[in-house]
Formats: C-alpha cells, sequence, structure tokens
C-alpha cells in the first residue's frame, strides 16, 4: 500500500482498480487540510495512468469519512482569517469537483461513517455503495449550522424532496440500507461483501469502451441541468466528439454484432481485444 506524503492518503492498484483511501483511521477520516491537499495530488497522479481503469474512493478502518475536521479544517483555519479559509475551501472543494468530471469511472465505496463534508466526494463519484452497518449523517443543524459545502445540494439533487427535508432539519443518521432505499447510494450489503460487490461493478466497467464511459458519465451529469432541447443537442454533439476519439470501437462493436454475431448489446459489453478475422 503506497501513501501521502503525511500519510493521509493510502493507495494501491490492483488488476487496474485503484483503491483509495482516507487514511486517518484514528480521526474517522476526517478532512484536514493536508489530506485534501493529498488527496487532490493522488487523484491527479493516478487519472491518466494507463495501469488504472477505474478508481475506487473508501476508508481505512471503520469510517468512510466523518467529513471536516472540526479542529484543523474549521478552527485552526478561522484562527489565520478569511485568507486561509477561503484557500482550505478551494482545496477541499478543488478535488471533490476534479472527482466529478475525472477521466476513468468513480466508485465510492462507503465502509462506515459518513458525514457532512463527506458528502462532496460520495456525490463526486459516480457509483456509491454503502455497507449495510454504515451510517450516513447530516448533523450539522444539531451543532447550530446548515450543511454547507456543497451537502445541502447533493440531498437534493439526490433524495425526493420531503427525504432531503427530513434529512437536513432532523438530524438523524440513514443507514446503509436506508441510504440505498432513498437514493444516496447505488445498493447496500453487508460489511463483509461490500469489497467483493464493488470489486464485481469495477470488473463490469473495465470491460466498457472506456472513451463511450467517460462520455456518458459527463453526460449524464450534463443534461440534469439542462431543457430537453438542449440535452438532446448537447447529446449528439457529444456523440460526434467520442466517435472522433474512438471512431474505431463503434465500428468493432457493429462488426461483431452483425458479422460475428458474437455480441447482444442487451447482454454485455462488445469484445474489447476483438479483432476481424
Amino acid at each position: 500500500m503506497n501513501t501521502s506524503p503525511n500519510g493521509t492518503v493510502a493507495w494501491e492498484i490492483v488488476e487496474r482498480i485503484a483503491w483509495v483511501k482516507y487514511n486517518r483511521p484514528d480521526k474517522r477520516n476526517c478532512m484536514s487540510p493536508t489530506l485534501n491537499r493529498e488527496m487532490a495530488q493522488v487523484l491527479e497522479d493516478l487519472e491518466f495512468r494507463e495501469d488504472v481503469g477505474v478508481l475506487v474512493l473508501t476508508g481505512e478502518g471503520a469510517a468512510f469519512s466523518a467529513g471536516m475536521d472540526l479542529k484543523e479544517y474549521f478552527r485552526e483555519t478561522a484562527q489565520q482569517g478569511l485568507g486561509a479559509i477561503r484557500k482550505a475551501q478551494r482545496q477541499a472543494y478543488g478535488w471533490w469537483e476534479r472527482l466529478r468530471w475525472y477521466h476513468k469511472p468513480t466508485i465510492a465505496m462507503v465502509n462506515g461513517w459518513c458525514f457532512g463534508g463527506a458528502y462532496g466526494p460520495l456525490f463526486g463519484c459516480d457509483l456509491a455503495f454503502a455497507a449495510d452497518e454504515a451510517q450516513f449523517g447530516l448533523s450539522e443543524i444539531n451543532w447550530g449550522i446548515l450543511p454547507g459545502g456543497g451537502a445541502s445540494k447533493v440531498v437534493s439533487e439526490l433524495l425526493p424532496f420531503r427525504k432531503a427535508m427530513y434529512h437536513a432539519m432532523m438530524g438523524e443518521n440513514l443507514t446503509g440500507r436506508q441510504a440505498a432505499e432513498w437514493g444516496l447510494v447505488n445498493e447496500s450489503v453487508p460489511l463483509t461483501l461490500l469489497k467483493e460487490r464493488v470489486t464485481e461493478v469495477a470488473g463490469v466497467l473495465l470491460g466498457k469502451n472506456p472513451v463511450a464511459l467517460r462520455a456518458t458519465k459527463d453526460a449524464i451529469r450534463r443534461v440534469r441541468e439542462m431543457t430537453y432541447d438542449n440535452a438532446e443537442d448537447y447529446l449528439i454533439r457529444a456523440q460526434e466528439a467520442a466517435d472522433s476519439f474512438d471512431g474505431e470501437g463503434r465500428k468493432e462493436a457493429t462488426r461483431q454484432f452483425i458479422d460475428e454475431k458474437s455480441f447482444k448489446p442487451g447482454l454485455g459489453a462488445y469484445d474489447l481485444g476483438g479483432r476481424p478475422s
């Protein structure tokens, strides 16, 4: 397992899956300014490596991330003045934004506590899977502030209106199962099966055309804020751009479907290693 210079982030690459971990288990993986800087660097270093096809974000120990470090991120930064506050915010929000538009598919593997600020990177990942035993919480209301840093936006995007209001206003935790039922994550499974399930999903993604995957994940995020007509036009242009990067991919899939009859789109991806016979 590799670690960042100050040890706040750990990572390894196994069969083209980059497993990236918050690595402050004694602090329930709270995000400090140091962690935010080092996470940004790790993401940058991994993004265009040829031996990385999928990135999984998770936490070391019993937590995914319990949010922002109250002492280091809030109190100590505030003591340095507004400039330090804005710098710390840019560093945190910057790597969350990078996740949203990452070059490779990303999966959040929520193995435990996921609170407050952790909703930013949770939403930044394309897919999310949780342990049944995980705990999701917006506890900000319990100590007199609103869910900031994008957290309110995340719940309003992912949850129905009444559930978003309840979650933000009541300050009650959700289990992993509830998070899946409400739509915060794709699925919830027992903790003992979580890595196996995420590895299975990552393996499926590795079998897809990478150019098409990148275009698809970007398209889904972009069109959410567009009118239908604008989205239709955007998607036409996006497909043309994808074809310009990998026009042979569609041709190969068509060849396998029409000529070989070895590919059925409804049952899985075409063979990326296929060649004309």
